[in-house]
Formats: structure tokens, C-alpha cells, sequence
């Protein structure tokens, strides 16, 4: 997105700091925020409603940094930058920059800052579960992360019944697949997951075993991650017809990174493989 709409300077005074004294008497903190989105419609029609008015954003920045205590300019920039995210959905990224020039660091200078930068991603979570109240299980996962800060659930595909794949002694699957907007990070969104499938009261006693609830990060944008705790795109996703089949109804024209094919051609390879 090259259009973008900048505050520089806004001065706040407010309280935020490591010191005691720091969050007793205050100090001036200077912010400047940089919001990414498309302007052509506002520009076309002259009309604020398709862009963001600055006025109200200062306002709501002036209000949470002075309405908010926090040790560090750090945990303040990511506030602010997530904050306007949740309320201006025309927004597809905000980097804010925090400057504190009255920092007691015992030698002069000019001033301290941090930036940070949040945007909207797109991700692709496939979804399953072959215990219990199967659907009830993945319903209740997918309201959560709708429900879950930075999370929106922008599309879900039909469930559909699976053998299990890998471990076979054990009950069929009920599997989708769901694209998630979001401004978490990969590992962020796994944490996500990996405490909503707590909360499902999965055990995880053996590889492909039966399980409560999975939820599994397939595609993260055109990342490509691969790390002791995550593999992005998911391994093995092109031999998986229980992958495939829900995500192709729902991003049929989504490129896997590496392989550089649609989820639609590589479940047509997959369909014309098995027959």
C-alpha cells in the first residue's frame, strides 16, 4: 500500500516509566504514527468516510497514552499501534514511533524513541477434531478466534467427514478450514491455537493420535517458516485431501510458497493421483 496517512509530533503528557517518580509526576512523551490504507476512494468521492480523520485519531491516542501506566515506551507504542487497528478497519498497517525526551539517563541528549510496526496479515487454519462433540469442539475454537485479540474470522469452508490420516486405528475426523485477518505474528497466532486446543482438553500421547481439537497454521501470507516449534506452509499439506478439499472452497486461487501452485492445482494433483 503506498498511500499512507502521517501524524508527526504529537505531543502527551502522561505517565509511563521504570521510576516511581516517573509515574507520579509525569512526563512529555512526543508520538508520531504512520497509517497505511487506501486513499483513492476517498480521494475520488472527497469524502472523510472512506479515509480516517486525523483529528479523532489524535484524540484516541492523546486518551490512551494519558489514560494507561506502563513501564516502558515499548508496551505504549505497541498499545497505541494495536488500538487503532481494532477501531479503523480501513487501516491495513500503523507503525508508531514513541519518543521520550525528557528519559532520565543521567547525560544529555536529544530524546529516546521506539517504533513499532503492526499490519494485517492473511492466514489459513485448518481445523479438526475426532473426540467427542466433534462440531461443538470446532465451533466453539473458531468463535474464539474471532473473539481473540487481533484476530478476525473472515471465511469458514464446510466441515466434512474424514478417514484419519497416518495413525488409522482410531475414529474419522470431522475437518475444515478457516482464513483468519490478522496482526499477530506467526508464533503469536500458534500460541493462539495451542491454548485454545488446551482449552479443548487435548492430550497429545501419540503422533496422529485421536485428539480433541487441532488447529493447524497452513499458510501465513507467502511466509516461509521453519523452526522447532513451527512450519509454515504446514508440512505435507499437498498429500492431505482432509487439508485440501475444505481450503480449496474457501482460497482455491492461494499460492503455496515454495511449490508455487494454487491450493486448487495441487488438490486437482491430488484428486488425479488417488483415482
Amino acid at each position: 500500500m503506498n498511500d499512507y496517512i502521517k501524524i508527526s509530533g504529537l505531543e502527551v503528557y502522561a505517565n509511563h516509566g521504570v521510576f516511581p517518580e516517573e509515574n507520579k509526576l509525569g512526563q512529555k512523551f512526543v508520538i508520531s504514527i504512520k497509517m497505511c490504507l487506501d486513499l483513492s476512494k476517498a480521494s475520488e468521492n472527497d469524502d472523510l468516510k472512506q479515509s480516517v480523520d486525523y483529528g479523532e485519531i489524535c484524540g484516541r491516542v492523546t486518551q490512551f497514552t494519558q489514560n494507561n501506566t506502563f513501564k516502558l515506551i515499548e508496551t505504549l507504542a505497541y498499545g497505541i499501534t494495536e488500538n487503532l487497528l481494532d477501531n479503523y478497519r480501513l487501516l491495513t498497517s500503523v507503525e508508531t514511533t514513541v519518543e521520550k525526551p525528557w528519559a532520565p539517563v543521567g547525560l544529555p541528549l536529544d530524546t529516546v524513541s521506539v517504533t513499532v510496526k503492526r499490519r494485517w496479515h492473511t492466514a489459513y487454519v485448518a481445523v479438526g477434531s475426532n473426540m467427542g462433540d466433534k462440531e461443538k469442539y470446532i465451533n466453539t475454537a473458531i468463535q474464539s478466534i474471532d473473539h481473540a485479540k487481533g484476530c478476525h474470522v473472515k471465511s469458514i469452508s464446510n466441515l466434512i467427514v474424514t478417514e484419519p490420516y497416518g495413525v488409522t486405528d482410531q475414529p474419522d475426523f470431522l475437518n475444515g478450514a478457516l482464513s483468519v485477518i490478522t496482526y499477530l505474528e506467526p508464533h503469536e497466532l500458534l500460541n493462539l491455537l495451542q491454548k485454545l486446543e488446551q482449552e479443548a482438553l487435548r492430550v497429545r500421547e501419540r503422533h496422529w493420535g485421536p485428539r480433541t481439537l487441532d488447529l493447524d497454521i497452513l499458510l501465513f501470507d507467502d511466509k516461509i517458516i521453519s523452526d522447532n516449534d513451527l512450519c509454515v506452509p504446514h508440512i505435507d499439506m499437498q498429500n492431505r485431501e482432509f487439508v485440501l478439499k475444505p481450503l480449496s472452497e474457501i482460497a482455491p486461487y492461494a499460492l503455496h510458497p515454495i511449490f508455487r501452485k494454487t491450493v486448487l492445482q495441487m488438490y486437482s494433483e491430488l484428486k488425479g493421483a488417488t483415482q
